[in-house]
């Protein structure tokens, strides 16, 4: 196959922070209970986080990303998307 028969991926779906703290979490087999004995963060301020009732906030988002071991604006910024720049 030739290069020029691949094409890029597309999103299909929008992602909220709540959504992808969530989806990082359960990729990393943690309950929510798991996640709060990491963290510090009570259990039920990580469920208002998942279902939107509250705002992720990036003091948060530093602590949760520390936990799950990714970075911040990946839950903060679930659907930012990065344009491609050539070099000058």
């Amino acid at each position: 196959m030739r290069n020029s028969e691949f094409r890029p991926a597309q999103r299909t779906v929008e992602v909220s922070p709540g959504e992808s703290v969530r989806i990082i979490r359960e990729l990393q087999e943690l309950s929510q209970n798991d996640l709060s004995d990491l963290t510090g963060i009570p259990q039920s301020t990580i469920s208002a986080i998942e279902n939107e009732r509250i705002n992720l906030g990036v003091e948060r988002a530093k602590v949760l990303a520390r936990a799950l071991m990714c970075h911040p604006a990946v839950l903060v910024f679930p659907g930012w998307e990065i344009e491609k720049h050539t070099a000058a």
